[in-house]
């Protein structure tokens, strides 16, 4: 088979199953039931493909070293991992935009016959012996200039997808997300598809369509590249486009903007076990259910309780009398829906982020390239955090004006900077750093650092921040 190049669409906003999904920690990085993220499945079946030795990536700027050390996470010791290139955009523009990006990247760097496998970090395919299948029938139709995309066979009525019609391998149309009745019939005729949202085709072909098509989004987007910046390195390279120019890229589905105007869409049919885990009801199908009918996702005590989705992720959720109903608890927030109205989360979501609420964005863990936080406890003029730091690893050199903080290391060394002191600190050691003074946390060792950290002040904010140096490009 032809070399392929994944590319994979990783991002979204969170809102459709928050309070789990945020905006900087959106569906992609959920983990399932045997513990790896949709990010790491997606990631796992690109480079499964035979012949992968470069895999692009598109996120946002804010996901980056989350999404690195996703797929690190899961590279076998033994196996040379693929050369991977992300490409970073400061904000949502859209597949349309993502697609026009990695495409031009791609033929730029390979040449305009580079074939692009186009994937999401959103969906979980259980067959992949059939997937890889699917793969080698689009391959062989886009070697002969077709956009190929991959049509679901469906198994129900489903009335969330949008449908493509088919006469072969010719794509007949694409259709919006139908009514139940029409969902039926499209069922029983036999050649209607699910829109899976994954498609293949050379850079060439695909750059020729969105220039006949959507022009506007190619040239703005081909503007943004020639003022974006591009870091190389060994096996790993950024494409981190330019937030001035990106925002003028209209913002648009590659369906609406290519797809439904091009004479030129061939289809693969195919079943490999695909889902759109697009809503809690998705999310719990993947659970199995009692004799009951409830689908139970961590520690849950149940009494009279028929039909319900709990999920809890750290503590026992106990329940009596109820009945489909959703409830997905968190660290820091409890949701409870009718399941017939559980995908109205997304009102809740713009709520908080219309009022600034940090549940919208983060989690009490929030994860950073140096390691994670997780906030503990807060009041007025208190904030207690526990701080791990990856081996290696360091915090930038920073300042707060309105805050101080106290230190202690309960696991590991910490190698620390307060004021014009340089010092090592190790298990039950502490330091105090007052406000104004310049202080930086490294980790020196080969083993996690723990520390907790005690800020005391009048203002808390994580935006009183003065970074003098950093490693990650934040200073």
């Amino acid at each position: 088979m032809t070399d392929i190049i994944p590319i994979i669409l990783s991002g979204g906003t969170g809102s459709r199953l928050w309070p789990v999904s945020r905006a900087f920690h959106p569906k992609p990085f959920i983990r399932l039931a045997d513990g790896q993220s949709l990010l790491q499945k997606a990631y796992q079946r690109a480079v499964g493909l035979p012949g992968v030795e470069t895999l692009f990536i598109v996120t946002n700027r804010e996901l980056l070293f989350k999404t690195k050390d996703e797929c690190c996470l899961i590279n076998e010791p033994k196996q040379e991992p693929p050369a991977m290139r992300f490409i970073l955009e400061p904000f949502r523009r859209n597949t349309a935009a993502a697609i026009a990006s990695a495409s031009l990247h791609a033929s730029e760097v390979y040449g305009d016959q580079a074939m692009l496998l186009i994937l999401t970090a959103d969906h979980l395919i259980t067959d992949l012996v059939a997937f890889y299948a699917a793969i080698v029938k689009a391959v062989a139709l886009a070697q002969l200039g077709k956009l190929v995309t991959f049509g679901i066979e469906p198994n129900t009525p489903e009335t969330g997808y949008g449908y493509i019609e088919a006469d072969g391998h010719c794509v007949k149309r694409f259709i919006e997300k139908p009514s139940l009745e029409k969902a039926r019939a499209y069922l029983e005729a036999g050649h209607f598809f699910w829109n899976s949202g994954m498609f293949c085709f050379t850079a060439a072909t695909i750059l020729r369509e969105m220039e006949e098509h959507c022009p506007a989004i190619l040239d703005t987007t081909r503007h943004c590249l020639t003022h974006s910046s591009v870091a190389e390195s060994k096996d790993f390279s950024l494409l981190e486009l330019d937030a001035k120019h990106f925002e003028a890229v209209p913002e648009q589905a590659i369906d609406y903007a290519v797809m439904e105007h091009s004479k030129n869409v061939s289809v693969v049919p195919c079943k490999i076990g695909w889902h759109d885990i697009g809503s809690w009801t998705a999310l719990s199908k993947l659970t199995p259910q009692d004799h009951n009918h409830n689908r139970i996702d961590g520690e849950v005590l149940l009494h009279d309780t028929k039909g319900c989705f709990i999920r809890s992720e750290r503590r026992l959720v106990s329940t009596i009398g109820l009945k489909d109903l959703v409830i997905v608890d968190t660290s820091d927030v409890l949701f409870v829906a009718d399941k017939e109205r559980a995908s109205e989360v997304k009102h809740l979501f713009n709520k908080l982020k219309q009022s600034g609420h940090e549940s919208y964005k983060l989690h009490s863990t929030v994860y950073r390239p140096w390691g994670t936080y997780t906030v503990l406890e807060e009041g007025k003029g208190f904030k207690i955090k526990r701080i791990e730091v990856k081996p290696g690893a360091s915090l930038s050199l920073q300042m707060h004006h309105h805050r101080n903080e106290h230190w202690i290391v309960v696991h590991g060394m910490a190698k620390v900077i307060n004021g014009q002191q340089e010092l090592l600190i190790s298990e039950n050691q502490s330091t105090y750093i007052p406000s104004g003074h310049r202080h930086r946390l490294e980790n020196p060792g080969v083993l996690k650092l723990i520390i907790i950290e005690v800020q005391s002040g009048e203002y808390l904010g994580e935006d009183d921040i003065i970074r003098f140096e950093d490693g990650y490009g934040r200073a």
